[in-house]
C-alpha cells in the first residue's frame, strides 16, 4: 500500500497544477489531535502569501470531499523555502553542486546523518560527495533530506 503522502500527492497534484503551481511535496506529521499536513508548492516566479491562501482553499475543498485522513489535522501550505526538503530523486538534479543535509533510514558506509554535495542523480539514486568520498544512495533509503543554503 502506498504511503499516505504518495496518495495525497496524487490526489492534490492536479488541483495545484490547475492553479498554475507545481506541487513540490506533501508531508504528513502525525501527532494525535495536533497532526499537520504540509503541502509545499512552487512556481518559477516564487510564492506569495496569497498564492498559499488560494491553494489552501482549493486543497481544503478536495480534502473535505475525499476525506483521505480520518484524524484531525492542521493544513499548512507554503513554499519549500531556502532549505527546501527533497521528496523525489529528480528534485536533486537542479541542485547538483549544492549541499544537502540527509538522514537515512539505515546507516550506509557508516553514515546515517550527513551533509554532502549533490554530485549526480541517476534514476532513483543520488550521489553525494561526503568529505571527499562518493556516497550513492537510493531515494527509498532517505528518511529526510533538505538543501543547506550557502551564503557567500
Amino acid at each position: 500500500m502506498a504511503r499516505i503522502e504518495d496518495r495525497l500527492f496524487d490526489l492534490l497534484e492536479p488541483a495545484v497544477a490547475a492553479l498554475d503551481f507545481s506541487l513540490w511535496g506533501v508531508e504528513f506529521v502525525r501527532a494525535g489531535k495536533h497532526s499537520t499536513l504540509r503541502v509545499y508548492i512552487d512556481h518559477d516566479n516564487g510564492i506569495s502569501v496569497d498564492d498559499c491562501a488560494d491553494v489552501s482553499h482549493q486543497v481544503s475543498a478536495i480534502l473535505d470531499v475525499e476525506d483521505p485522513i480520518k484524524s484531525e489535522y492542521f493544513l499548512e501550505v507554503s513554499s519549500p523555502g531556502m532549505e527546501r526538503p527533497f521528496f523525489k530523486a529528480a528534485q536533486y538534479a537542479d541542485y547538483v553542486g549544492e549541499t544537502a543535509a540527509v538522514e537515512l533510514t539505515m546507516a550506509q558506509q557508516g553514515k546515517r546523518k550527513f551533509k554532502g554535495v549533490i554530485a549526480a542523480v541517476d534514476g532513483d539514486s543520488i550521489e553525494f560527495n561526503v568529505d571527499g568520498e562518493a556516497l550513492k544512495v537510493a531515494q527509498s533509503s532517505i528518511k529526510k533530506a533538505h538543501l543547506v543554503p550557502q551564503f557567500n
